[in-house]
């Protein structure tokens, strides 16, 4: 199986900014939650993480006896010149734009459709691969990311338009699990969010 999990939170996920690519820290909620991971990370045998430092930070601390490897291709969406901006900045016709047309690009930055370019790439690979962990039962791959790749993830995994992304919630340091019947991908699990001890 893929346990896809979305990095603890952040200075700017805190501040309700929006972070695509640029490297706030993790929060002291946001450590907390990503030790609330481990009880769920078991059978874990490989850690993949995106470059940035919240999801370096998160993998370390839920997966402290594994080294990560990165993975360019589960980097967060490039927002532009709105990295790090308020929600407010984006007009409600900006957000219709980006919701209607899975093409258009944040800011100067990247658009949903190339997010899903890359990841969905990766998680065909994997698919291909008769020997991956995908196709596991016992020992998994954990893949430390953002909201828009692991929502992308999911996509691939239903078979769907990439535009069912703006349908769906997903929690900081929440779990998402993707396995396999019969080489053909399935959802298990979306969204899990451990409780804080």
């Amino acid at each position: 199986m893929i346990i896809l999990v979305r990095h603890g939170q952040t200075t700017s996920n805190a501040a309700r900014l929006l972070v695509g690519q640029s490297n706030p820290a993790l929060t002291d909620l946001g450590e907390r939650q990503a030790r609330a991971l481990r009880p769920l990370l078991g059978g874990v045998a490989e850690v993949w993480t995106s470059p940035l430092l919240r999801a370096r930070a998160t993998a370390a601390i839920a997966v402290p006896d594994l080294e990560a490897i990165v993975k360019e291709s589960f980097i967060e969406v490039d927002y532009g010149s709105l990295d790090g901006q308020p929600l407010g900045v984006v007009t409600e016709q900006e957000w219709r734009a980006f919701e209607h047309d899975h093409n258009t690009a944040f800011g100067d930055g990247e658009s949903l459709a190339s997010v899903d370019q890359r990841v969905h790439a990766e998680l065909d690979a994997l698919l291909a691969d008769p020997t991956s962990l995908l196709h596991d039962s016992v020992a998994h791959l954990a893949i430390v990311s953002h909201m828009s790749p692991i929502k992308s993830a999911v996509t691939w995994a239903l078979g769907v338009s990439g535009s069912v992304a703006w349908r769906m919630n997903l929690r900081n340091a929440s779990i998402t699990t993707i396995a396999t019947r019969i080489s053909t991908p399935m959802l298990v699990n979306y969204n899990v969010v451990p409780s804080l001890v």
